[in-house]
């Protein structure tokens, strides 16, 4: 079967364990050479499958606690943990959604779809010893809503996806871990910095595809993307930033002055 179909699969499935072990799992056993970069494909319902639990909110409703606490700890992770199932979908949706780009994207974006499971599978059985499963808390659909906004367009969807939203994941893990140290959660620490590491390459993965698809279109990188955040609706980034992350993902020295 194209390995495109196949991620087209995965992300109509539901439960999230599953999901993350059929992820990798394509991306262990892939032949790039399988891969039919021009195949149009349909989806054959509603994406991504989800399941049942956590109920979805909108953002404002997700309540903060403190990490401190073994709940607010419990529910910090937990927003995280969503985020990474969330991460998992968008890099399948990139893969069978967009057709007719070089087989090496298709393979990155499998790759990052594996990771991203990894990720997942590893903050998913630090919850359950801390005695609440993945679905526990309420969540919020923001990394999903824009990969929706961007449906019709892979310039905009580099742009807006991994190269606005998941970078914002190189800001938020420093500050996330001094607080998960300074409350002891360890493993968590060292989870993060799993995470933190190959986003890192992910974002880089944006940006690379990002200035391709400018390069072949025509298009200024910094000018079109001011463009493209705002006929998106894009969130506008705060400080704190990664800088040193940022500039190992791809961000040149003009686009990391703009952030402030």
């Amino acid at each position: 079967m194209n390995p495109r179909r196949h991620a087209l699969e995965i992300l109509g499935l539901w439960d999230p364990v599953t999901k993350a072990a059929r992820t990798r799992a394509l991306f262990a056993g892939l032949d790039p050479a399988d891969i039919d970069p021009d195949a149009v494909l349909e989806a054959p319902g509603p994406l991504p499958g989800r399941p049942a639990l956590p109920r979805l909110v909108p953002p404002k409703e997700v309540p903060t606690r403190s990490p401190f606490t073994l709940e607010g700890r419990a529910a910090l992770l937990h927003a995280v943990t969503h985020i990474e199932f969330n991460a998992i979908n968008l890099a399948l949706d990139a893969v069978w959604r967009f057709a007719g780009m070089p087989v090496a994207f298709y393979v990155d974006w499998l790759r990052v779809a594996s990771e991203e499971a990894l990720h997942f599978t590893l903050l998913r059985e630090h919850l359950l010893t801390l005695g609440c499963e993945y679905g526990s808390f309420d969540a919020h659909d923001g990394l999903w809503t824009m990969t929706q906004r961007t449906a019709h367009d892979v310039t905009a969807r580099m742009a807006l996806v991994p190269r606005t939203l998941e970078a914002r994941g190189l800001d938020a893990a420093p500050p996330m871990q001094a607080k998960l140290k300074r409350a002891g959660d360890l493993r968590a620490v060292e989870i993060l910095d799993v995470i933190l590491r190959d986003e890192v390459g992910h974002v880089a993965i944006g940006n690379h595809w990002y200035r391709w698809l400018c390069a072949r279109d025509g298009h200024d990188p910094v000018a079109l993307y001011a463009e493209l955040t705002l006929r998106h609706q894009a969130p506008r980034l705060r400080p704190p930033f990664n800088t040193e992350a940022r500039r190992a993902a791809g961000f040149t020295e003009a686009e990391i002055d703009l952030l402030s």
